[in-house]
């Protein structure tokens, strides 16, 4: 510790390290606000700061696996000419689940019905909770590999992700309103997931896709959506989403 605290090179690499944690998380907390929107607003800063101390324990215990990390790359069996690992079927896995969840987001956003704010509704807290579990185990096996390639030094890369994710819970909750507020950056940041569901697909299959590209094109469209909400005129009603939880109307005294 006393290392960690006096070592230059260790507090330059946990700095970078919990910054580059930082940027990958962005769409963990997207994908986050957007399932918990299903709930009750009492419920949602719960469900969010349960997902990021899940995926927080994840990396955590993944990091104190990296045996059989570095075992996940192991070819099981050969599929259309490429050897495939158990991480790659992670990946695949995952991406799967994005693109399925991005698009049956953007359908019942578009098309679905309105939610009601029901007993029904609520029960649906394990579901949301189970979602999350499935994504930040393919979220945070991408980051800890990442962590891996960049530091060798664990206690650096253990005290990267807790402080990166602390900042996290704490960005989540004013990202999340955002989001949710804003019904144009709904759709581009379901978007956002899809892609990342296409890029996880693609290094399945071994095909490496440089994530600055991804970052770079969602930092641009984020700009330009932030210049059309500004000068949005203020009196114009934006699009309705058909949001899969609507809260109940109070009777009329």
């Amino acid at each position: 510790m006393i290392e960690f605290l006096t070592d230059p090179q260790l507090i330059v690499a946990f700095l970078t390290l919990t910054a580059l944690e930082l940027v990958l998380g962005i769409d963990n907390i997207i994908f986050i606000s957007i399932l918990v929107d299903k709930l009750p607003p009492e419920r949602r800063a719960f469900a969010r700061r349960l997902g990021l101390f899940l995926a927080m324990f994840m990396r955590l215990a993944l990091l104190s696996l990296l045996a059989w990390l570095a075992g996940l790359n192991q070819a099981l069996f050969e599929l259309f000419g490429h050897g495939f690992s158990a991480r790659d079927l992670i990946l695949l896995g995952g991406g799967l689940f994005l693109v399925w969840k991005s698009t049956g987001e953007i359908h019942q956003l578009m098309e679905g019905e309105e939610g009601e704010a029901s007993s029904a509704v609520k029960a649906t807290f394990t579901a949301v909770i189970m979602q999350i579990i499935v994504i930040d185990l393919v979220f945070s096996l991408d980051s800890i590999i990442t962590a891996i390639g960049m530091v060798n030094n664990l206690t650096v890369m253990m005290a990267a992700v807790v402080a990166s994710v602390g900042l996290m819970m704490v960005a989540s909750a004013p990202i999340g309103d955002f989001v949710s507020a804003h019904p144009t950056v709904k759709m581009l940041a379901l978007s956002f997931l899809m892609v990342v569901g296409v890029v996880l697909i693609a290094e399945g299959f071994g095909h490496h896709v440089p994530k600055g590209y991804i970052y770079s094109a969602m930092a641009f469209s984020v700009v330009v959506e932030m210049l059309n909400i500004r000068m949005r005129k203020r009196g114009a009603k934006p699009v309705v989403l058909h949001e899969p939880y609507v809260a109940e109307k109070q009777p009329a005294r």
